[in-house]
């Protein structure tokens, strides 16, 4: 397929303020854990990481024990939970890393994880809930059904869920999106709608640098965090040295001198591309135009053209002819193809005029 594109930058800002509540039991002033983030999307077609995760922060100023923790997981609608225990530390302003099950092969490795559990999520929608107990629940049929049970630190429900903290849920997820907590997972509001944001997942542990979030005390400091992508588009383009090519005047058995057309091919893909050449009859008759050139590093120059040869420009409904390919993205700015557009042979026996053609370059993705 045929392709000429420019290079977009779509750049998505998002952020929210840092913002704390006691309404679920827990101190303004030495938080328990959060969840910061759930990606559902592991190993599905697309993904970004082999596996599902959960990811937790711990943004009091005192470390947390996780002996007798779980993090539990119930489809949207339903009220069975899956269980994971949790073992070890939680520094202050630490994160901590819980892999759960992939659905395929596709995506990245997760970083080291502090914690692992055989649960696959449903990026559709579903309810993940952080417990100070080993017992699995049985709430989540509503939403707030889960907020008497004392045992529940946080519960983020995201997409199709019937149960989340506050107006509603988190967004939907795919295979490249995390449901992300603003501000470096400090937010807190218990209102997953307000405090979530659909972004890219980046899975961080108890070894990645911390948060500082606000914990109520006169520190002077405090911070707040901004999600930030960008999506970048498949790129495709040509550029010629020249709009416009003049050989000056011939006479009939003269050879004229070549001219220099040097092509330029920006390209990120990956599988590389194929640069090619034809060209228009000339008029009033037919004039034996030709190509030499040579490419540049790490590219493949077509074989009829090796060794600075003048290879004829094929006329439609004659196939192009190949100039050179490559299997890989193009140079930063560009590769260059140094060509050069000639006569194969004398001009031939034709009568006085101005004899005109259009030679058309084109790059094709692999």
């Amino acid at each position: 397929m045929r392709r000429r594109t420019c290079l977009l930058l779509a750049l998505a800002l998002t952020g929210a303020l840092l913002a704390s509540s006691a309404a679920d039991g827990r101190s303004t002033t030495s938080p328990s854990l959060v969840v910061s983030q759930v990606y559902a999307g592991g190993g599905n077609s697309g993904a970004s990481y082999t596996n599902d995760f959960v990811e937790l922060l711990n943004p009091g100023s005192t470390s947390v024990d996780l002996s007798g923790w779980t993090v539990q997981y119930a489809t949207a609608t339903g009220t069975s939970w899956q269980t994971t225990a949790l073992a070890g530390t939680v520094q202050a302003g630490h994160y901590y890393l819980v892999q759960l099950a992939s659905g395929g092969t596709p995506g990245a490795a997760l970083p080291t994880s502090d914690a692992t559990g055989t649960t696959n999520l449903a990026a559709s929608g579903g309810k993940i809930a952080l417990v100070h107990d080993t017992v699995a629940l049985t709430c989540g049929a509503t939403a707030g059904s889960c907020s008497t049970v004392a045992a529940v630190a946080d519960l983020v429900g995201y997409g199709s869920a019937t149960a989340y903290e506050g107006s509603g849920g988190a967004p939907a997820l795919d295979a490249t999106t995390a449901a992300v907590r603003n501000a470096a997972g400090c937010t807190d509001s218990d209102d997953n709608t307000a405090d979530f944001t659909a972004a890219p997942p980046s899975p961080r542990t108890s070894a990645s640098t911390g948060a500082t979030c606000g914990t109520g005390t006169t520190s002077g400091h405090s911070s707040q965090g901004t999600a930030v992508a960008v999506d970048v588009e498949p790129a495709l383009a040509i550029a010629v040295e020249r709009s416009s090519l003049n050989f000056g005047s011939a006479v009939v058995g003269s050879t004229p001198t070549s001219v220099s057309d040097h092509v330029t091919v920006t390209s990120n893909d990956t599988a590389g591309y194929a640069l090619t050449v034809s060209r228009t009859a000339f008029s009033p008759a037919d004039l034996p135009l030709a190509i030499s050139g040579s490419g540049p590093a790490g590219t493949q120059l077509a074989a009829p053209l090796s060794g600075n040869a003048l290879v004829r420009i094929p006329v439609p409904p004659a196939g192009d002819q190949l100039v050179g390919s490559t299997t890989h993205a193009s140079a930063a700015g560009g590769d260059t193809w140094l060509t050069s557009i000639g006569f194969a042979a004398a001009i031939p026996s034709v009568p006085a005029g101005h004899y005109t053609a259009t030679v058309t370059f084109t790059v094709i993705g692999q």
